[in-house]
């Protein structure tokens, strides 16, 4: 259906003030905060983890030197979405000098539309990242105490018991991701980067960053978080996360979260010569997703 005259009749009228609702701001490009973005030629991409070596024996006096074998872990596939969206204006309504108005104030709603839909799918992800219908190339859910070594052994990204955002759960995170070795079991010395949180936690997060002492506590304590440098890139707010008690810290894994872009935003018009209206769109195409979970960590809260 095109946009008619009949949908906009207030926009006809002398007197009309001002016409609003397409041209609320919008929140930033927030999956930036999180995803490595790298550019794409293919139709999909596939990022294959290595298991690397063992730690190296001692070689005893005039005996062989040990031999051992690199291996794929596991791979990661990224499946590039098309998103578009687009409007038309009628013949009449351009004639009757809708166009300049219509084109310019719609294409702004349009813009806004694709931009929401990019932070959502961005957000998706972390958002059905502990659920088990959401499985990486490892086989498990983003979010797992059960990520499978080639050793054998497992890494776990989440807390055993899920816990709210507080001193202690945070400190604890820290604590865990510098227990994390690679596929053969050696540690790799993992540090947390950035503190990523909805909005309901916004206060709870510069407590815990932003103040030099103690919080919540009667002890006179420095803030050990802060003081150490634990979250060195402070806290950003998603406003697409969809748990409210969630919170998430990336990591300086590389190849943890990533963002493939395959055709960038564009926008393109025409005229149709049956109807003689006129036809706009907007188009691009990309995927968001993970290869190494060990880029980030993430608890659900408690409830």
């Amino acid at each position: 259906m095109a946009i008619s005259r009949a949908q906009l009749l207030k926009e006809l009228l002398p007197g009309l003030n001002a016409l609003f609702g397409l041209e609320y701001a919008r929140y930033g490009e927030e999956h930036k905060e999180i995803y490595e973005i790298e550019k794409s030629e293919r139709s999909f991409e596939e990022e294959t983890k290595l298991s690397g070596f063992s730690a190296a024996p001692v070689k005893n006096e005039g005996s062989a030197i040990a031999y051992d074998n690199a291996q794929e872990a596991f791979t990661a596939r990224y499946n590039h979405e098309t998103i578009a969206l687009g409007f038309s204006i009628t013949e009449e309504a351009i004639e009757d000098n809708l166009y300049d108005s219509l084109s310019a104030r719609y294409t702004k709603g349009l813009a806004r539309a694709m931009s929401y839909t990019k932070q959502v799918k961005a957000a998706s992800v972390l958002n059905n990242g502990f659920s088990a219908a959401y499985v990486g190339g490892d086989g498990v859910a983003l979010f797992s105490t059960s990520h499978p070594l080639v050793s054998g052994g497992v890494n776990s990204n989440t807390p055993s018991t899920q816990a709210d955002l507080n001193e202690t759960s945070l400190e604890a995170a820290v604590i865990q991701i510098a227990a994390w070795t690679d596929e053969r079991g050696l540690l790799i010395a993992a540090k947390p980067r950035k503190l990523i949180i909805p909005p309901a936690l916004q206060f709870v997060a510069t407590r815990l960053l932003e103040t030099s002492l103690r919080v919540g506590t009667n002890n006179n304590d420095i803030n050990a978080l802060k003081n150490n440098g634990s979250i060195p890139e402070g806290y950003a707010i998603n406003h697409f996360l969809t748990d409210i008690n969630g919170w998430f810290l990336t990591t300086d894994v590389p190849n943890g979260l990533k963002m493939f872009e395959r055709t960038p935003l564009s926008n393109s018009m025409d005229g149709d010569f049956d109807t003689g209206n006129v036809r706009y769109k907007a188009r691009e195409r990309y995927s968001f997703g993970w290869s190494d979970p060990l880029g980030v960590f993430g608890s659900s809260g408690s409830f």
